[in-house]
Formats: C-alpha cells, structure tokens, sequence
C-alpha cells in the first residue's frame, strides 16, 4: 500500500502528494516562547520528527521548519509582569524550547525562523493582501477582509458566521466584519515597534507564519502541521492570507495532532497543570517521554491520565508516563541482551537508514515485522500500532535467546545467535524511525551513599548465592535443609523487590538493577 496521509482540509486520507526521491517540504508551527516549554509542547515536535524520519527512510528528501513567535500580546505581558523585556525573556525561552527538543532527540528540523527577523517579509505580504483588496489600513492597523475570501472556513469546514460563533473573535470597532483578522497592530507605548507604511507598529500572529514559510519554503508546501488546538483560528486565517496573496494553494496536506489529556481535559497553562519538561525529566528519561508520545496514533488524544501537580500528595509526574516508563524499560532489557549475548554494542553497531526491497531474513516472522510496521507507517504514521510491533518483536526475539540459551556459553546455540543477533539489529532500525534507541542510558556518578549502596548490595548478592550453592549440594529433594535455604534466597529477592531492586540470575551472575 502507498503512503496515505489523512489531510485535515479534505478530511480524508489520501495518497501522499509526492514520489520517494522528489523534495518535501514540511512548515510545522512551533512556540511562542514566553513560559518554559511543558510536555504538551513536545508533542507536535515528537510527531513531525518522526513524519520526516520515515519520508527520509522512504527516499524523500525533507525540508523542515518550525517557526519562533517572538513578540506576541503574551510575551508582552509576561515581559511586563517579570519585569524583564520581550527580548530577553524570548531569548531565554527559546534557549529553554532548544534544550527541550534536544532531550527528546527531535534533531531533525532544518531551520528555526524567529518572527522579528522577518518583519519586512510580513509589510510585503500585507500589502499585496492591501494592494488586491483582501485587506483594509484602518487607522494604524491592517485587518485580513474575511467577507473577500469567498472559501474561507473551508479547513474546519463551517462558514464564517459559524466559526465566530464558536471562538473568540477580537473585538475592534476599526473592522468592517466581526471575524476580520489583525494583520497589523499599531504600537502602544513600550511595546516592540516597527515602521510600516501604516504607522510604527507590529505584526499580528497568523501573518507571521505566511511570512516565513513562503520565504523559507516557497508559496505552496507540501505538509502543514501542527495542534489540533491552532485548526481555528490560526491555521484557518495562516491558509486565508496565504491563497489571498499568492493566488496558490498554500499546503497540500494539512496534519493536526491531537492534544495531551490530562484527566477530562487537556494539558494548559490557563488551567494550571502543566508538567515542564525540565520537571519531568527529572523522573523520566527524554527517550521515555518520547515512546509515551509516539505510543498513540498522532491524530488522537494522549491519555496521560488523573493527576494534578497542585495536590500535595500527586505522585511525580502523570501515570500515563509511569506507565510509559515501565514498558520501554523492556527495550532497554533487549538491549543489554544483545550486548551480553554478542559481545557488541547495542547502541553502537550501525543499521541501515534507508528502505530496502527484497530484503531476506533467517526467520520469516523478521519479514513480518517489517512489513508489518511499514504497513501501519503507511497508514497515515501510525506510530501507535508500529509501537505494537516493535513490542512484537521484543518478546519474539527474548523467546529466541531463552530457547537457544544464548546467556550460556556453553549451551548457546550458534543458528539462535544469529538469528538474535539479526533480529535485534531489525528491532534498532525500526525504533530508530521513531527517534528511539538515540541515547546510551548512562549511569550516574556513584556519590558516597551510592558507593555504600553498591557494596552492601554485592554483599548481599553474595551472600545469597552461597545460599544457593549450599542448597544444591544436598542431593535430596525433600531434605528440610535444602529447603530452607532455598526459602531464604527466595525471600531476599522478594524483599529487595518491595523496595524496588530487581535480582536478575543468568550463567554469568547474579546482577542487581532499581525497578
């Protein structure tokens, strides 16, 4: 099956627009950055990242851009109530969104315009919209003339009156209509200023977007994305402008992904539940956060489940992520796996990155994977079910390594290592798509009382294991003795169990690890 992509202007899947091998160009709206960045802005970030890993393993070149909002009402606000200037709290915020992305290894975006560094590309767009009457000067400021745009409303599909209905519309006694939107705002006192040919002012919010995908990207792209939250009005009055201007369609694909949901609700700073990133990564790893955002279908809502960081007694962080945690902690097993079994580096043995035809396997369920997680990329970047697949694949390959002994050197059988060892690799090249496997988990410098625990936990292990020993020695099965000290070696892992330490028996030692 072809690569379908479901287009929120048609609401429809659809073939993709473009052959592997022909360039791509991708405008997703990014932050505006006036608050440090919570998990709910990774979201849209997370899924574009991997939209362009998978075109790149199809063969298509990508180009991408997410956008900076720079000067905004709310920047201004912030600025002013932290008593600081719209400059250096959006430096700051940005640096704050850069580290974000970079945890989450979304590395694939190519260029990160900032709206103050286009502000002439915006006064020449305003006036052509001026110049062919699909925008009107009024007194300082420039509306967008909805009444002019004869489709306008068709990406949420509802007429205009509809959709003012349904939003809140800014109310200005300087429009012609009610829905008419600021391309232009003439400055107040202290606020960020520029000249145009209306006065000294600003840009409005969806101008900005037109601005610089059209000059970053040329006039129509080839996917649009972003939240489901900026369908209306951002995105509706961003494509209104746009095809009033140039006289083109502006995208071919219009992607929306759903929305963090937190309880009955979604994730928000009006609400007060937020989760920065900065917080959550204090407790979860940024490859987790990552597996928990791709575990979801990326039109769909994302479940992280009851919790309010303003109760005294919320745990941590969501359980949607404590969930997420514990099941891509098994991936991380497989990976250690392979490094005892073969003797390589999981993280460091190179895979192929791009899709290859006719490829053959020593075990035919390994071309069923493949085929399988491509088929649910294809329909429209089903990360969820591709998830599915890959846990498939994980319990398939621990089955591989149980029966062929792999852990035992003695015992291992060569045909089961190999068929492992091909198995893992394909595992590695999937989850790469998906933007996992990017980072070696390291352990943290052992401080004093971590050295102290370490030790008291080898003493432990030993200690058990002479247990163990001295059991096997007796020879008869129901001797009370041989019972008992089976009884205590399994009571000291039960006991470290209740207080989260995991005892892992394998040929080559008993090896000990939190969780």
């Amino acid at each position: 099956m072809p690569l379908q992509v479901y287009s929120t202007l048609t609401r429809k899947k659809e073939p993709f627009p473009k052959k592997p091998g022909e360039p791509v160009t991708m405008y997703v709206c990014g932050p505006t950055v006036y608050k440090p960045s919570h998990i709910g802005h990774m979201v849209g970030p997370v899924i574009f990242d991997t939209v362009k890993r998978y075109l790149t393993y199809l063969g298509y070149p990508v180009k991408w851009v997410v956008n900076i909002t720079d000067v905004d009402d709310k920047l201004i606000k912030r600025a002013n109530e932290t008593k600081t200037t719209v400059k250096d709290l959006a430096e700051g915020m940005t640096a704050d969104y850069l580290e974000c992305l970079k945890k989450l290894n979304v590395s694939g975006i190519d260029i990160l315009p900032k709206a103050t560094e286009h502000i002439p590309e915006m006064i020449r767009t305003i006036s052509r919209l001026i110049e062919t009457g699909c925008a009107y000067p009024a007194d300082g400021d420039v509306y967008f003339n909805v009444a002019r745009d004869e489709d306008y409303g068709k990406l949420c599909g509802f007429d205009p009156e509809e959709l003012e209905a349904g939003s809140r519309i800014e109310v200005s006694g300087k429009k012609k209509n009610s829905g008419d939107f600021a391309l232009w705002k003439a400055s107040k006192p202290g606020e960020p200023a520029w000249d145009s040919p209306w006065g000294s002012g600003r840009p409005g919010w969806h101008i900005e977007c037109t601005a610089m995908a059209i000059k970053h990207l040329g006039e129509t792209l080839d996917i649009h994305g972003g939240g489901l939250d900026l369908r209306f009005p951002h995105h509706e009055n961003e494509l209104a402008q746009s095809e009033s201007a140039t006289g083109k369609p502006f995208a071919r694909v219009w992607m929306h992904n759903g929305l963090l949901k937190m309880g009955s609700g979604k994730m928000a700073g009006s609400v007060g539940n937020v989760l920065n990133v900065a917080e959550a990564l204090k407790h979860v790893s940024g490859e987790t956060l990552r597996f928990f955002v791709l575990n979801t279908q990326y039109r769909s809502p994302i479940e992280l489940g009851e919790w309010d960081p303003r109760d005294p007694k919320a745990a941590a962080v969501p359980p949607g992520l404590e969930t997420a945690k514990r099941a891509h902690e098994a991936f991380l097993r497989l990976a250690e796996r392979f490094d005892r079994v073969t003797g390589e580096r999981f993280y460091e043995t190179p895979v192929p990155t791009r899709a290859a035809e006719g490829r053959t396997f020593r075990r035919p369920e390994f071309a069923e994977f493949l085929t399988h997680f491509r088929e649910l990329m294809d329909d429209d970047f089903n990360t969820g079910g591709a998830v599915g697949v890959l846990f498939e694949m994980v319990t398939a390959l621990n089955r591989i390594a149980d029966a062929g002994k792999l852990e035992d050197p003695a015992k291992a059988d060569a045909d089961a290592r190999a068929a492992f060892e091909e198995g893992a690799l394909l595992l590695k090249e999937l989850s790469l798509i998906l933007g996992l496997f990017f980072e070696t988990p390291k352990a943290a410098a052992l401080g004093a009382d971590d050295k102290l625990i370490a030790g008291l936990m080898q003493l432990v292990i030993e200690l058990r294991n002479n247990l163990r020993v001295e059991a096997k020695k007796i020879t008869a099965k129901d001797d009370t003795t041989k019972k008992m000290l089976f009884a205590q070696t399994d009571l000291i892992r039960q006991r470290l169990g209740e207080a989260g330490v995991t005892l892992e028996d394998r040929p080559a030692g008993t090896t000990w690890r939190v969780g």
